[in-house]
């Protein structure tokens, strides 16, 4: 391989190491922050329950699963879902 090749190359493969390195950056802040909407959606429903509301409020779930629809086709549905899962637990 000449060397021009060889610069070539590099500079590829160092792209693609920032650009990994970009990623794994993001997904330790979607990690991060998805455990801190698990966390005060769980205190939210202890609240709404210790004053004598219900587990779920379908109202609300229905707002997040419509805004995560509108923003991100059918996979925020399916984001959406998981997320709420993920702060109420499995129904």
């Amino acid at each position: 391989m000449s060397t021009a090749t060889t610069s070539a190359v590099d500079a590829v493969d160092g792209e693609l190491l920032a650009l990994r390195d970009r990623i794994n950056d993001i997904d330790a802040e979607l990690i991060r922050l998805w455990q801190e909407r698990s966390r005060i959606s769980k205190e939210v429903g202890k609240r709404r329950m210790a004053s004598g509301g219900t587990r779920l409020v379908l109202a609300r779930e229905r707002q997040i699963c419509d805004r995560f629809r509108d923003a991100l086709g059918e996979d925020g549905t399916q984001l959406a879902l998981l997320l709420l899962r993920a702060g109420r637990g499995p129904l």
